[in-house]
């Protein structure tokens, strides 16, 4: 059993139940084998706990933790839920019935600037890179295909760029129908994945306002929310004609023959970070080594998830496609997770970066992610009112805490349980400037202003959205 394996922690931090099932004879047994590199105790305040995640494959380091025991290793026993939707994970909590969650990378954001519900949310902890994709259905990839370079083998040519959806939506318009798609949240990674590559094609996917928040306003194409399991089951119904979303529910639309996932975030954004695990502000500060402990488990479920060229993927996979977790076909998942990508049925490609958990610093919580995402949120109108780089900045800092993640992974890496070369230890919190968007624009987080006037499509400057119209303040 793993909770054996640190009797010091254990004995700091054992909860009435583990005490119940741990002998006296058995705790002499595993004192005879405490490790060369001593766990630091950490005086936990609260050892139970209750995490929410949503059924994507990228929950994964919150489910390996759990089952491969590095949460009891820190002294912790949890329980971890799936929930209905975004919206009611993070309501639970705000509210302390979840002591933390998986959850959207823009969601602790827009909770902190009070889009939507207002409360102060933080992440110590990135889950993932990349992971999700663009899929449309048959019948608009039909009309698409026409209008796509092909390779020598009549597949083809990736990365796909929206336009070649820019006619279809055209005839739609011109037969007077609307071309509607879902994402998954208004502040989700997804929306505004989706959002970029369309602008990038020349599609407007409509704005945000103070007074109208169907975020449709001059759009070209009609995104809308739909939750993640649902996607393919929406789609096939015609209520949608595509959609962005995380695996597995890409791959199912190729499993079930209804659609083709026509881009990954990875081609729109190479290496783009994707959810974050959030707790509530007062509850950090009401359990700071609880929280450090939570990181430290999640850490090394991300390691486990990488290591040795993504050796343990398939262990992984099986993990999730149990009902308790993911609960998708395991060959479903696997498609993904296993270092491939299917697009088109029977054109699988290798992607190997295509779900990064721990590699090219992928847990660490860059304060530029955090701009980025706020600067989407301005560039389409859920931030209303033009913004100094001044705030972008501190915005980032109150949400993304760096500084509470490097001393989780000290503590590991005192414990030898990891790397010290693993670990960004002198950054500032910022990437440097990056290219790799499909339309090769600069992002420099330190400069979201200067990035916002970038685009030929959004809100930039002192423009504002006031009923259909795009003004200058």
């Amino acid at each position: 059993m793993s909770r054996l394996r640190y009797p010091s922690l254990i004995l700091k931090s054992m909860t009435r139940r583990s005490m119940l099932g741990l002998g006296v004879a058995a705790l002499g047994l595993c004192l005879l084998n405490v490790p060369t590199a001593k766990a630091e105790i950490l005086e936990l305040e609260k050892d139970e706990l209750k995490f929410g995640f949503i059924k994507l494959t990228d929950m994964a380091p919150l489910a390996v933790a759990y089952e491969k025991g590095y949460f009891e290793d820190e002294g912790l026993y949890v329980t971890i839920e799936p929930q209905a939707n975004w919206k009611v994970l993070l309501d639970r909590v705000i509210s302390g019935e979840l002591d933390g969650a998986h959850m959207l990378a823009g969601q602790p954001l827009g909770a902190t600037i009070g889009y939507g519900t207002k409360a102060h949310i933080v992440t110590a902890f990135s889950m993932d890179l990349n992971g999700n994709a663009i899929t449309v259905s048959n019948d608009v990839w039909n009309q698409m295909k026409p209008h796509l370079p092909m390779q020598a083998d009549g597949k083809p040519v990736h990365p796909i760029k929206a336009d070649a959806l820019k006619p279809v939506i055209e005839k739609y318009r011109d037969e007077g129908k609307s071309f509607n798609m879902g994402m998954v949240f208004p502040v989700s990674t997804h929306n505004y994945e989706l959002r970029y590559w369309l602008a990038a094609g020349g599609i407007n996917p409509g704005f945000y306002s103070k007074t109208d928040i169907s975020g449709q306003i001059q759009a070209d194409a009609f995104l809308s929310v739909t939750p993640p399991p649902q996607m393919p089951a929406t789609m096939e119904a015609g209520t949608i004609s595509g959609y962005c979303v995380g695996e597995p529910w890409n791959q199912q639309a190729v499993f079930k023959g209804i659609g083709v996932p026509v881009i990954t975030d990875y081609e729109i954004w190479k290496n783009n970070p994707e959810k974050v695990f959030g707790v509530n502000s007062d509850w950090a500060k009401k359990n700071p080594n609880t929280h450090l402990a939570v990181i430290k488990a999640l850490i090394r479920a991300a390691q486990w998830l990488d290591e040795n060229n993504n050796a343990n993927r398939t262990e992984a996979v099986e993990i999730l496609s149990r009902s308790e977790y993911v609960g998708a076909d395991a060959d479903v998942i696997a498609n993904s997770m296993t270092g491939t990508f299917e697009y088109e049925k029977g054109d699988k490609r290798e992607v190997p970066d295509f779900n990064v958990f721990f590699r090219h610093f992928a847990t660490y919580p860059y304060q530029s992610d955090a701009v980025w995402y706020l600067s989407q949120m301005r560039r389409w109108g859920q931030i209303a009112e033009p913004k100094s780089d001044a705030w972008y900045k501190e915005i980032a800092a109150k949400v993304y805490r760096p500084d509470v993640y490097l001393q989780a992974a000290q503590m590991l890496v005192d414990e030898g349980k990891s790397k010290k070369e693993d670990f960004p230890w002198t950054s500032n919190g910022y990437r440097a400037p990056v290219s790799d968007f499909i339309d090769g624009v600069t992002y420099d987080g330190t400069k979201p202003n200067a990035y916002l006037e970038s685009f030929p499509i959004g809100l930039k400057g002192t423009q504002i959205v006031e009923g259909n119209e795009i003004l200058a303040k």
